[in-house]
């Protein structure tokens, strides 16, 4: 394997000049703890059936979340480990602590396989059934890494995929029926911010290396329709939902939660076109009106669906 100029193999940079300190520092920041927003699907099913108010309700939330944020912890630091080279390659990702040689491969494989025990352990609290949603999860991830990543079109959906596995573990955990609408809003918002990753991926390259086989494929044109179409349609949907599966104040709440929804929508789709969708939980932490716009959503969905 030929390392990009200028780059050390993994664990050099640490024997070099850090110290246990450095490593575990690099070993957190490996397991992108940012990242955990994503679990915030979690919290989806129990929110909108109006159970985070019962003790039953938010334990088993927060036992879901838990279980998440290990096992996703866990794959970043498999995925890291297995895309150390290409990440090199990447004006970013070469910063990342595997790729920088702060955290040796071998570590990072350790310690992904405690977390992802860790996970499935912490999901039995809940029961059988949300360790089993668990390890599916863990089963896509892994087919995702080393298969599904490198296969245009199924890479995307693949990762709108482990957003809804999410937002059904929820539902698992907390014993409550997922609905088609509640799947169809979820499905598409995951894969809007999927292809607006991808677009943002493919500005960066900018004509340099390819550091995803898929970005070889993928055109401007067309993950900007990807995008379109699923802007278009988890709007359509969003509506729908708010306005045929409620009524009375219920309804009139979660109708004008379409207004701050949109904005949401419109304003990431112009974050994206400015080359800045690669992260997308980082444009929650930094973008101002996309806080405003979702805490606006958040606000009217909590009023519909607590309130009456």
């Amino acid at each position: 394997m030929h390392l990009a100029s200028g780059t050390r193999p993994p664990g050099e940079t640490a024997r070099a000049g850090g110290g246990f300190g450095a490593v575990a520092a690099g070993l957190l920041r490996a397991c992108r703890p940012r990242q955990w927003l994503k679990n915030g699907f979690v919290l989806a099913a129990p929110a909108a059936a109006g159970v985070l108010t019962t003790a039953d309700g938010l334990r088993g939330s927060l036992i879901a979340v838990a279980a998440f944020c290990c096992a996703a912890s866990g794959t970043y630091l498999f995925n890291d480990a297995a895309d150390v080279a290409a990440d090199r390659l990447h004006p970013r990702k070469r910063l990342r602590p595997i790729a920088a040689g702060i955290v040796p491969v071998r570590l990072a494989r350790i310690a992904g396989t405690v977390l992802l025990v860790l996970g499935v352990l912490i999901a039995l609290a809940a029961g059988w059934r949300l360790a089993l949603v668990v390890a599916c999860y863990l089963a896509l991830t892994f087919a995702y890494t080393h298969w599904l990543k490198h296969q245009p079109v199924v890479d995307l959906v693949a990762v709108a995929a482990c957003q809804v596995v999410r937002a059904f573990a929820g539902a698992v955990a907390v014993g409550v029926p997922v609905t088609g609408w509640f799947l169809v809003v979820v499905s598409l918002g995951s894969l809007l911010l999927v292809a607006g990753k991808r677009d943002a991926e493919l500005r960066a390259q900018n004509g340099g290396e390819v550091t995803r086989a898929t970005l070889a494929v993928y055109t401007p044109g067309y993950l900007a329709h990807v995008r379109a179409m699923s802007a278009g349609a988890v709007i359509v949907t969003y509506g729908l939902w708010a306005l045929q599966e409620h009524t009375g104040t219920a309804q009139a709440f979660l109708a004008a939660s379409l207004v701050p929804f949109v904005l949401m929508v419109l304003r990431h789709a112009l974050l994206v076109e400015r080359g800045q969708g690669e992260e997308p939980e980082e444009l929650v932490l930094r973008d101002r009106p996309l806080q405003v716009f979702t805490a606006m959503t958040l606000l009217l969905l909590v009023l519909g669906i607590y309130l009456p």
